[in-house]
């Protein structure tokens, strides 16, 4: 009888801390699924006018996102999330910049913020010719094999993820020396379909810091002028160990559960201000870590460099309606910073403007919009990166994980550099082939594949 009553002790006692810990769990984790599906079924109702069967059978049908609950309200253009009706999280549209998450601040103060956003041209952009508009040639250059280009677009559309699950591929295009070559779409998506960059986004912001770097008002040599780090240890982060994610904050990047990262974005109203806060665990410089946090500490500094009057229009007006992206949507959170790591949306014509931007040195219409050597330092890689395989926000073609003699994309040049965002977003710049590319979806397949087969259609 008495071993009895002790195993039912520590049964209890088991059970007991079983039920500590999946309150402590969903305590922690709740809100952040609820926001993670919130966000995202938002944006994808209200910006992109998509049915909200097909965003819980592609985007949210993954654990534990899947045991959210959202709910859609067309009367105030807003999705609250929840699990099992615990820990609801709003998210809410408004026109011009997308959908935010409520947090920190209240609903009201989020939607009586201004946004001064630039008006786009009223033009017949189908009757102007690319870049600058839509109207596409219609004769392939003579170097170019056809035949096998639409071989590996279609190669491209219909592959299985890594997880051997579908890809959900929706838009695949191929500039070559300037001209779109190749471009498909899913059904239900066209070439004016806005989708989201995940975090091509961070190569976005790292274009803007280059405006303000070319009007001598950020210096990358400089430390990063962020108010909280003055007279502090982290005083001697520069701008450019923001730029090449090796700040040493004290920093998580994992979105398996809580972290800095996933706390960041789904339950932090200034994302760039939670992440300043944070101390410093390494000597800046030194220590290479992929870094959400760094990416919105920039678009932070961005906001305080050029001032609140001007700021929710400056990188449109500066930057990307000159290169003439008007279909770019930069969400902010809610403070009012754009979210500079994680929430753009544009066609995958403007992200190929974007990278044709890159792959011309900055300079677009004849006009050198950020430093003449921005796009070199962008490519060159950061110091405290041993693989070399990160430079300005954008990603190299540095070493393989298992083997450093051969390139991280084997079949693929090593002057490629590109943008990438989560499920495998990505624009590809390959100078040396005079090659964009251009692939946006909801999952990772294999790029190296993909590369691979444009590649070989290029006959030089």
């Amino acid at each position: 009888m008495k071993l009895f009553k002790r195993i039912l002790r520590i049964v209890l006692f088991l059970l007991l801390v079983a039920l500590a810990y999946g309150i402590w769990y969903a305590w922690r984790s709740f809100p952040i699924i609820s926001g993670y599906g919130a966000k995202n079924m938002a944006s994808a109702v209200f910006l992109q006018h998509r049915n909200p069967a097909d965003v819980l059978k592609e985007e949210l049908d993954f654990f534990p996102v899947s045991k959210g609950t959202y709910t859609i309200n067309r009367e105030d253009s807003s999705v609250t999330g929840s699990v099992w009706g615990f820990a609801k999280r709003k998210a809410i549209y408004r026109t011009g910049v997308g959908c935010t998450l409520v947090n920190d601040l209240s609903e009201a103060e989020i939607r009586n913020q201004h946004f001064n956003l630039p008006a786009i041209p009223p033009q017949n952009r189908d009757s102007i010719a690319w870049p600058y508009g839509d109207k596409i040639s219609d004769s392939l250059p003579p170097n170019f094999d056809n035949k096998a280009l639409q071989q590996a677009i279609d190669s491209a559309m219909q592959m299985p993820s890594k997880r051997g699950t579908p890809a959900y591929t929706r838009a695949f295009l191929v500039v070559y020396d300037g001209n779109i070559v190749g471009e498909r779409y899913a059904s239900g998506f066209n070439k004016n379909t806005v989708q989201i960059g995940w975090s091509m986004t961070k190569s976005l912001t790292s274009a803007v810091i280059g405006v303000l770097v070319k009007a001598g008002k950020l210096n990358p040599d400089a430390p990063a002028p962020v108010p909280e780090w003055q007279n502090t240890n982290k005083e001697k982060i520069k701008l450019k160990d923001l730029l090449h994610q090796s700040s040493g904050l004290d920093y998580t990047e994992d979105y398996n559960g809580p972290s800095e990262a996933t706390n960041m974005l789904f339950k932090r109203g200034d994302m760039g201000a939670f992440t300043a806060k944070l101390p410093l665990k390494y000597e800046p410089g030194t220590i290479f870590y992929y870094s959400s946090g760094n990416a919105n500490i920039l678009s932070r500094i961005i906001r305080h460099t050029v001032g609140d009057s001007v700021y929710a229009g400056f990188p449109y007006k500066a930057l990307f309606h000159k290169i003439n992206m008007y279909s770019l949507v930069l969400e902010p959170d809610a403070s009012g910073t754009y979210v500079g790591s994680s929430y753009s949306y544009a066609s995958a014509r403007d992200f190929a403007r974007f990278g044709l931007f890159y792959y011309n040195n900055g300079v677009w219409n004849g006009e050198q919009l950020l430093p003449a050597n921005w796009v070199k330092e962008t490519i060159q890689p950061a110091a405290s990166n041993k693989q070399q395989r990160y430079g300005y926000q954008f990603w190299l073609n540095g070493q393989d994980d298992k083997d450093p003699s051969k390139r991280w994309f084997p079949d693929a040049p090593a002057d490629m550099f590109f943008a990438d965002g989560y499920g495998g977003q990505n624009i590809f710049i390959i100078p040396s082939k005079k090659l964009i590319i251009v692939r946006l979806g909801v999952h990772t397949v294999d790029e190296n594949k993909y590369l691979r087969e444009v590649i070989a259609a290029v006959k030089n």
